[in-house]
């Protein structure tokens, strides 16, 4: 028993504490956050110079918004949750970027560049 928004390093098995949790805001607690929230659930992930945006947000989710900055450039990220068609779409500054059929298992992406400009990426799931 810990705090339900956090991640435990222990749980105790042991009576009289068993059930019960310790070192809950402590060592990788931050990076798991990260790696679930950000990679797992929004499905924003890089690698090398790509940056997949893959979602796994609930269907109830309009969507959502983030900014991922490459160097000096920043990607405005906008996703949209229901668009009721088969399969995704992804824009980059309003041109439509093929989802290649050997590439979904990996999630759409957008090719990284820092050119100092904004971009903007939209994706309706």
């Amino acid at each position: 028993m810990g705090e339900p928004y956090s991640i435990a390093a222990d749980v105790y098995t042991a009576e009289p504490n068993q059930g019960h949790s310790g070192w809950t805001w402590y060592t990788g607690a931050s990076g798991w956050f990260y790696q679930a929230g950000i990679e797992w659930i929004l499905g924003i992930r890089r690698r090398e110079t790509r940056l997949y945006i893959d979602p796994r947000i609930p269907s109830e989710w309009p969507g959502y918004s983030a900014t991922y900055r490459f160097g000096k450039t920043p990607y405005h990220i906008n996703v949209r949750n229901g668009s009721g068609g088969s399969g995704s779409e992804l824009t980059v500054d309003g041109v439509q970027i093929p989802i290649l059929e050997k590439e979904k298992a990996a999630g759409p992406f957008v090719e990284l560049r820092d050119d100092g400009l904004d971009h903007h990426v939209e994706l309706r799931i």
